[in-house]
């Protein structure tokens, strides 16, 4: 008996243990079987969450470049405007140049004087051949003179019809589009309600000056450019100079993508960061159109500034200023409304750039040089120490040779300020090899 009892005794431990151990190894597989999950749903999540940010990696390159392709395309905005079809091959380079000037009445010159268009038969004549379009940039609009009229002469009407023909434009079937730097201008008002398109370009916002860019481009064939604004002054009382170029589509092609510029500067406040590709220039210092002028063989193109609205390909006037007074040989002749070599209205400090040149081609040289220069209310008496500095580079110097006159010219016609309204208001250069006429000499 205590045999048979020790034998089931013992069976039953025998029997427990391997109960024990199936237990422990049920657990064991529990425990793996829960790893084995746990890791599964690990790898999930972190392949989930890799996902995720791939998918929000992808989707912020995508906004950056959707982001820098607005930029890239709607800088300005002029990606979809025509050019009616003209093209740097088929454009026009056979050019018909004609001097317009404004001299007022009350300037008399010698009956043998050669005489110009007058300024405002010129820009009537590009009004008369105007079919599609006349785009226009202007610093000042002031054509309405009818409240000094009675107290000056009838050629100070000569604004008010001007205006009246552009008014008229939009009975031809031809679009008015002005580019400006005045927004509460009454004749801009005026033209907006017949039809006209006005933009107006903060530069105060973007460069902290203002505009002084003055042409028209006709149809992209025809332009003019010159000293005259908008102002009834430019056509009466003022002497201004400038060209009216006909069937020159190249150039006309070239000044109007200036003016594509300034038209998509529309209240802006900040200069883009690309600009558009309709906007580089056509042709520049270091390749200017070849064209021809009243049958003669000239070449040419179009500068611009400041240097922060110059696209791609595009001179500036700096540079176009430069490379024309260095390459004079025997003369310089500049007509200007000041000589002021100075930065800052306050700290005056001496900007040398242009003055230098000047004396490199005196004393260098041997270049002849003539100064005309405005003298009127608000000519700066420094105007006159800078002239004689360079007057004074001659006095001891062989075959140097430097005239500087100043010209007087006041009208009789006063504001209500008590200011002269009449001024030699010509800026032009003129060398042996070419001419620079613009806004910057001033």
């Amino acid at each position: 008996v205590e045999r048979k009892r020790s034998e089931w005794l013992q069976r039953g431990m025998e029997i427990r243990k391997r109960v024990r151990m199936k237990n422990k190894d049920s657990v064991i597989t529990a425990v793996q079987q829960q790893d084995y999950s746990a890791s599964v749903w690990l790898r999930r999540r972190d392949k989930l969450e890799h996902s995720q940010q791939k998918c929000i990696v992808i989707f912020a390159l995508v906004c950056c470049f959707a982001v820098l392709v607005a930029l890239i395309f709607s800088a300005v905005d002029i990606w979809g405007e025509d050019e009616d079809g003209i093209t740097e091959d088929n454009c026009s380079r056979n050019c018909r140049v004609v001097l317009v000037e404004n001299i007022p009445e009350d300037i008399s010159f010698l009956d043998n004087a050669t005489s110009h268009l007058p300024l405002s038969a010129g820009l009537y004549s590009l009004l008369d051949k105007a079919i599609r379009a006349v785009e226009i940039v202007s610093p000042l609009w002031l054509l309405n003179s009818s409240d000094y009229e009675s107290s000056f002469q009838p050629a100070a009407r000569q604004g008010r019809a001007l205006l009246s023909r552009l008014q008229g434009l939009k009975a031809k079937g031809v679009q008015l589009k002005i580019s400006s730097g005045m927004i509460d201008s009454t004749e801009l008002k005026i033209l907006a309600k017949h039809y006209a398109e006005v933009h107006y370009v903060n530069m105060t916002a973007l460069t902290k000056g203002n505009l002084h860019s003055s042409f028209w481009v006709v149809d992209r064939k025809h332009f003019y450019f010159g000293s005259a604004s908008m102002d009834w002054r430019s056509l009466a009382t003022r002497k201004e100079l400038g060209v009216v170029v006909y069937d020159c589509s190249c150039l006309a092609l070239d000044l109007h993508r200036v003016f594509s510029l300034y038209w998509g500067l529309q209240y802006k406040d900040f200069i883009p960061s690309f600009w558009s590709k309709r906007l580089f220039a056509l042709y520049n210092r270091d390749e200017p159109l070849e064209l021809t002028f009243n049958s003669t063989k000239a070449q040419a193109y179009i500068s611009s500034s400041p240097d922060v609205f110059i696209p791609k390909d595009r001179s500036t006037d700096l540079e176009a200023i430069s490379r024309v007074i260095q390459e004079a040989r025997h003369f310089i002749y500049i007509s200007i409304t000041d000589y002021l070599p100075l930065l800052g209205s306050r700290t005056h400090r001496y900007w040398s750039r242009i003055d230098g040149l000047i004396r490199e081609a005196l004393i260098l040289r041997k270049v002849r040089v003539r100064l005309l220069i405005s003298f009127w209310e608000k000519t700066h008496p420094l105007t006159f120490n800078f002239i004689w500095s360079l007057r004074s580079l001659c006095m001891e110097q062989a075959n140097c040779s430097l005239e500087a006159v100043n010209v007087l010219y006041q009208c009789l016609l006063m504001q209500r300020d008590g200011t002269v309204q009449g001024i030699n208001h010509n800026r032009f250069m003129v060398t042996d090899r070419a001419i620079y006429l613009g806004e910057l000499i001033d």
